[in-house]
Protein backbone atom coordinates (compact mmCIF):
# COMPACT_ATOMS: atom_id res chain seq x y z
CA UNK A 1 0.00 0.00 0.00
CA UNK A 2 0.89 3.75 -0.67
CA UNK A 3 2.08 6.17 2.16
CA UNK A 4 -0.53 8.16 1.26
CA UNK A 5 -3.34 5.79 2.23
CA UNK A 6 -1.69 3.99 5.22
CA UNK A 7 -3.38 4.58 8.48
CA UNK A 8 -0.82 7.47 10.30
CA UNK A 9 0.09 6.83 14.21
CA UNK A 10 1.45 8.86 16.75
CA UNK A 11 2.09 6.76 20.54
CA UNK A 12 2.23 8.57 23.40
CA UNK A 13 4.28 6.31 26.35
CA UNK A 14 7.11 7.25 28.86
CA UNK A 15 7.90 3.44 28.65
CA UNK A 16 10.63 3.21 25.59
CA UNK A 17 10.19 -0.36 25.52
CA UNK A 18 6.09 -0.01 25.30
CA UNK A 19 6.91 2.23 22.57
CA UNK A 20 8.96 0.16 20.99
CA UNK A 21 6.38 -3.10 21.06
CA UNK A 22 3.74 -1.14 19.87
CA UNK A 23 6.06 0.53 17.01
CA UNK A 24 7.20 -3.36 15.91
CA UNK A 25 3.47 -4.31 16.08
CA UNK A 26 2.35 -1.26 13.38
CA UNK A 27 5.41 -1.85 11.41
CA UNK A 28 3.86 -5.66 9.96
CA UNK A 29 1.35 -4.17 8.63
CA UNK A 30 1.17 -3.06 5.16
CA UNK A 31 -1.82 -0.12 6.01
CA UNK A 32 -0.38 1.51 8.96
CA UNK A 33 2.49 3.71 9.51
CA UNK A 34 4.17 5.29 13.14
CA UNK A 35 4.53 8.79 12.19
CA UNK A 36 5.93 9.90 15.67
CA UNK A 37 6.40 8.89 19.38
CA UNK A 38 6.63 10.96 22.31
CA UNK A 39 7.43 10.23 26.12
CA UNK A 40 5.14 13.11 27.85
CA UNK A 41 1.94 14.91 27.65
CA UNK A 42 3.27 18.09 26.29
CA UNK A 43 5.57 16.18 23.78
CA UNK A 44 1.90 14.34 22.43
CA UNK A 45 0.54 17.80 21.84
CA UNK A 46 3.34 19.43 19.86
CA UNK A 47 3.54 16.15 18.27
CA UNK A 48 0.23 16.22 17.35
CA UNK A 49 0.07 19.76 15.82
CA UNK A 50 2.86 18.47 13.87
CA UNK A 51 2.25 15.43 12.25
CA UNK A 52 -1.81 15.17 12.36
CA UNK A 53 -2.07 11.72 13.08
CA UNK A 54 -4.86 9.60 12.02
CA UNK A 55 -4.91 7.86 15.24
CA UNK A 56 -3.10 8.51 18.38
CA UNK A 57 -2.22 6.06 21.35
CA UNK A 58 -2.47 7.65 24.45
CA UNK A 59 -1.09 6.09 28.05
CA UNK A 60 -3.21 7.11 30.65
CA UNK A 61 -0.43 7.72 33.11
CA UNK A 62 2.10 10.43 31.74
CA UNK A 63 4.69 12.13 33.74
CA UNK A 64 4.00 15.16 33.43
CA UNK A 65 0.16 15.18 32.90
CA UNK A 66 -2.52 12.78 32.59
CA UNK A 67 -3.50 11.54 29.27
CA UNK A 68 -6.85 12.85 29.72
CA UNK A 69 -5.75 15.78 30.14
CA UNK A 70 -3.22 15.87 26.85
CA UNK A 71 -5.66 14.53 25.22
CA UNK A 72 -8.83 17.24 26.08
CA UNK A 73 -5.81 19.89 24.85
CA UNK A 74 -5.52 18.05 21.78
CA UNK A 75 -9.05 17.61 20.81
CA UNK A 76 -9.83 21.08 22.31
CA UNK A 77 -7.86 22.37 18.54
CA UNK A 78 -8.33 19.41 16.88
CA UNK A 79 -12.09 18.14 17.10
CA UNK A 80 -11.39 15.39 15.11
CA UNK A 81 -8.66 13.59 16.71
CA UNK A 82 -9.30 9.80 16.79
CA UNK A 83 -7.23 8.76 20.44
CA UNK A 84 -7.11 5.47 21.74
CA UNK A 85 -6.30 5.49 25.92
CA UNK A 86 -3.87 2.42 26.25
CA UNK A 87 -3.53 1.73 30.33
CA UNK A 88 -2.53 -1.02 32.57
CA UNK A 89 -5.41 -0.18 34.71
CA UNK A 90 -9.25 -1.43 34.60
CA UNK A 91 -11.13 1.81 37.15
CA UNK A 92 -14.30 2.43 35.72
CA UNK A 93 -14.33 6.10 37.14
CA UNK A 94 -11.37 6.63 34.94
CA UNK A 95 -12.78 5.03 32.13
CA UNK A 96 -15.54 6.74 31.57
CA UNK A 97 -13.75 9.74 32.17
CA UNK A 98 -11.87 9.17 29.06
CA UNK A 99 -15.21 8.35 27.34
CA UNK A 100 -17.00 11.56 28.10
CA UNK A 101 -13.56 13.63 27.32
CA UNK A 102 -13.52 12.35 23.86
CA UNK A 103 -11.75 8.93 24.09
CA UNK A 104 -12.40 6.67 20.80
CA UNK A 105 -10.88 3.97 22.21
CA UNK A 106 -9.94 2.17 25.47
CA UNK A 107 -7.31 -0.65 25.66
CA UNK A 108 -5.40 -2.61 27.69
CA UNK A 109 -1.53 -3.21 27.74
CA UNK A 110 -1.92 -6.83 28.58
CA UNK A 111 -3.64 -7.53 25.04
CA UNK A 112 -2.96 -9.20 22.43
CA UNK A 113 -1.06 -7.80 19.43
CA UNK A 114 -4.20 -8.57 17.48
CA UNK A 115 -6.87 -6.90 19.18
CA UNK A 116 -4.24 -3.32 19.16
CA UNK A 117 -4.31 -3.61 15.17
CA UNK A 118 -8.25 -4.28 15.24
CA UNK A 119 -8.48 -1.25 17.85
CA UNK A 120 -6.64 1.16 15.27
CA UNK A 121 -8.73 0.22 12.16
CA UNK A 122 -12.14 0.49 14.07
CA UNK A 123 -11.11 3.74 15.45
CA UNK A 124 -10.13 4.91 12.31
CA UNK A 125 -13.22 3.70 10.55
CA UNK A 126 -14.59 6.10 13.00
CA UNK A 127 -16.44 3.81 15.66
CA UNK A 128 -15.50 3.26 19.25
CA UNK A 129 -13.34 0.19 20.68
CA UNK A 130 -13.86 -0.71 24.13
CA UNK A 131 -13.30 -4.89 24.80
CA UNK A 132 -15.78 -6.57 26.23
CA UNK A 133 -14.19 -7.03 29.98
CA UNK A 134 -13.85 -3.03 30.09
CA UNK A 135 -17.15 -2.64 29.31
CA UNK A 136 -18.05 -4.86 31.95
CA UNK A 137 -16.16 -2.56 34.24
CA UNK A 138 -18.36 0.50 33.29
CA UNK A 139 -21.98 -1.14 33.26
CA UNK A 140 -20.88 -2.57 37.28
CA UNK A 141 -21.01 0.58 38.49
CA UNK A 142 -23.28 2.29 35.90
CA UNK A 143 -26.31 3.14 38.55
CA UNK A 144 -23.70 4.24 41.11
CA UNK A 145 -24.45 7.32 42.29
CA UNK A 146 -21.16 9.70 41.39
CA UNK A 147 -18.98 11.65 43.98
CA UNK A 148 -19.41 14.93 44.86
CA UNK A 149 -16.64 16.93 44.07
CA UNK A 150 -15.75 18.18 47.49
CA UNK A 151 -16.24 14.17 48.71
CA UNK A 152 -12.94 13.51 46.57
CA UNK A 153 -11.67 15.89 47.68
CA UNK A 154 -12.37 14.58 51.07
CA UNK A 155 -10.80 11.00 49.75
CA UNK A 156 -7.64 12.41 49.17
CA UNK A 157 -7.19 13.79 52.11
CA UNK A 158 -7.98 10.67 53.47
CA UNK A 159 -5.73 9.16 50.94
CA UNK A 160 -2.94 11.29 52.34
CA UNK A 161 -3.33 10.13 55.89
CA UNK A 162 -5.19 12.45 57.65
CA UNK A 163 -7.35 12.80 60.38
CA UNK A 164 -10.80 14.77 60.48
CA UNK A 165 -9.56 17.32 62.19
CA UNK A 166 -6.34 17.71 59.88
CA UNK A 167 -9.19 17.21 56.68
CA UNK A 168 -11.25 20.03 58.12
CA UNK A 169 -8.35 22.83 58.28
CA UNK A 170 -7.17 21.99 54.85
CA UNK A 171 -10.66 22.37 53.56
CA UNK A 172 -11.52 25.32 55.54
CA UNK A 173 -14.79 23.27 56.53
CA UNK A 174 -15.73 21.97 60.05
CA UNK A 175 -15.09 18.33 61.68
CA UNK A 176 -18.41 17.57 61.90
CA UNK A 177 -19.10 18.55 58.05
CA UNK A 178 -16.05 16.31 57.60
CA UNK A 179 -17.44 13.48 59.38
CA UNK A 180 -20.95 13.56 57.10
CA UNK A 181 -19.06 13.37 54.18
CA UNK A 182 -17.18 10.44 55.04
CA UNK A 183 -20.08 8.73 55.89
CA UNK A 184 -21.98 9.86 52.42
CA UNK A 185 -18.70 8.51 50.88
CA UNK A 186 -18.72 5.01 52.62
CA UNK A 187 -22.61 4.41 51.16
CA UNK A 188 -21.75 5.74 47.74
CA UNK A 189 -18.85 3.37 47.42
CA UNK A 190 -20.39 0.29 50.10
CA UNK A 191 -17.65 0.44 52.29
CA UNK A 192 -17.59 -0.52 55.43
CA UNK A 193 -14.78 1.67 57.37
CA UNK A 194 -12.47 4.71 55.81
CA UNK A 195 -9.80 2.35 54.62
CA UNK A 196 -11.52 0.39 52.81
CA UNK A 197 -13.43 3.50 50.86
CA UNK A 198 -9.98 4.47 50.18
CA UNK A 199 -9.18 1.18 48.44
CA UNK A 200 -12.52 0.86 46.78
CA UNK A 201 -11.78 4.55 45.45
CA UNK A 202 -8.32 3.32 43.94
CA UNK A 203 -8.96 0.51 42.48
CA UNK A 204 -11.89 2.39 40.68
CA UNK A 205 -9.72 4.92 39.87
CA UNK A 206 -11.76 7.89 41.43
CA UNK A 207 -8.51 9.00 42.89
CA UNK A 208 -4.68 8.44 42.36
CA UNK A 209 -2.14 7.85 44.32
Amino acid sequence: MDQENRIRILCVDDHPLMRQGIATVIGSQTDMQLVAEAGSGREAILKFREHRPDVTFMDLRLPDMSGIDAMTAIRSQFGEARIIMLTTFEGDAEIRHALQAGARGYLLKSMRPQELIEGIRLVHAGKLRIPTEIAAHIAEHLCDESLTEREVEVLRKLAGGNRNRDIAALLFISEETVKVHIKHIMEKLGASDRTQAVAIAIRRGIIQL
